[in-house]
């Protein structure tokens, strides 16, 4: 009788062991599938924050662009709104500060300074606040500072 009790005893000690070793190893894996899910989701967000940045410089960018183009159009003499450039031009720095806007809410800080700095003289261009200067010779020492903010932004993310 003592021996079966002794058999008893070991298989249930067994029984006991592998079972703890079983919820150790299922705890392991989970653990390890929680961590790699959570890389991924991770990843995933960094991912769709940088589109989000790509976007908010294109978009500066394009509005940038827009607002060079009105300076160039600007007639001569300076005046009444002919042909409706001043209106077009209103709202074409109106669109610039709100991409700037968006630039400082999702971009890196670095870049905040370079795109507003940027906007303010396509401002000074628009409006002719430049003196005898060229206004591409005004625009870009501007430009490519944002240029490089922009590149190191997007190269840190």
């Amino acid at each position: 009788m003592a021996g079966e009790l002794w058999v008893s005893t070991f298989s249930l000690a067994g029984v006991v062991r592998g079972g703890a070793l079983t919820a150790f190893t299922q705890r392991a894996a989970q653990r390890s599938a929680d961590r790699a899910e959570e890389r991924r989701r991770s990843a995933a967000t960094a991912e769709t924050r940088r589109t989000e940045q790509v976007q908010a410089i294109q978009e500066f960018l394009a509005c940038a662009q827009l607002a060079e183009r009105a300076a160039y159009a600007r007639p001569e003499p300076w005046g009444a709104d002919e042909d409706g450039w001043m209106t077009g031009a209103q709202a074409t720095m109106t669109k610039l500060w709100t991409a700037d806007r968006g630039v400082a809410l999702l971009c890196d800080p670095a870049l905040e300074a370079p795109a507003r700095a940027y906007g303010r003289a396509l401002n000074q261009a628009v409006w002719r606040e430049l003196g005898d200067v060229d206004v591409n010779e005004h625009l870009e020492e501007h430009k490519n500072a944002f240029m490089i903010a922009a590149r190191a932004s997007l190269a840190r993310t």
